[in-house]
């Protein structure tokens, strides 16, 4: 049974609500983000809370988080509630569908860990499937409800499987979301790669190209890696 709670160094996240836990993909993409001269982040999918409360962290921007589950928006209202930034971070229930009709406001960066299995065996448990199972947000409606929100220099900043990513490179860039960042992230120095980070901006952009390894050895960090969550890992 998972841990009902993840501590970090400067908060924590409760996650017995939620169907899908902390892990990797999720503290990966909070750390990664570029926050710097940030005004203004939007943080869709937002679960427990986790990834706002790293960008919160990272930066003094106002954070609007938005999730369609119910018992999400619970957890992540409690978990905020007991951060050091929770007047910063205003959580909402709704979809990216809906909220993009009623936003007023533009947002500098966009983040999302989001769902991304397409026509495959889903779970018998209907929230896991939900954050799993790209069903309730497809590719097409994350890009085209992104641009509308996006400031004209704003970014969005999301973590995919390899295969799923490149797929969304190529829709993005069909709908004039440029590619600004990739970096391709091995899980460790003997494994293919198994995630892309990936920005994309409002505006024409030359893409940057990297690569990441997350562990030399199990349960041993690579520095890159150390360095990137050193903030937020209490072990580091």
């Amino acid at each position: 049974m998972p841990n009902p709670y993840f501590k970090f160094k400067q908060f924590t996240v409760f996650q017995h609500k939620c169907a899908m836990k902390v892990g990797a993909d999720g503290v990966t993409l909070g750390a990664w983000a570029e926050v710097e001269d940030v005004k203004k982040i939007l943080d869709i999918g937002t679960g427990t809370g986790l990834i706002a409360l790293m960008v919160a962290q990272r930066s003094a921007a106002e954070i609007v988080t938005i999730d369609i589950e119910n018992e999400s928006v619970e957890q992540a209202e409690e978990n905020v509630g007991k951060s050091p930034w929770k007047n910063r971070i205003t959580i909402f229930h709704s979809s990216i569908q809906n909220f993009s009709k009623i936003s007023e406001d533009k947002f500098n960066l966009i983040v999302c860990n989001p769902p991304y299995f397409q026509n495959s065996l889903k779970s018998p448990s209907d929230k896991r499937t939900t954050a799993r199972h790209n069903d309730t947000l497809s590719h097409i409606d994350l890009i085209e409800n992104s641009k509308k929100l996006l400031s004209e220099k704003g970014k969005l900043c999301l973590i995919l499987p390899v295969n799923e990513g490149n797929q969304f490179v190529e829709l993005a860039e069909k709908n004039q979301l440029c590619c600004s960042k990739r970096v391709t992230v091995f899980p460790n120095y003997e494994k293919p790669a198994k995630r892309l980070l990936l920005e994309f901006r409002n505006e024409r952009c030359v893409l940057e190209e990297s690569q990441l390894t997350i562990e030399q050895e199990r349960h041993v960090y690579t520095p890159e890696y150390a360095e990137l969550v050193k903030d937020f890992y209490l072990k580091l």
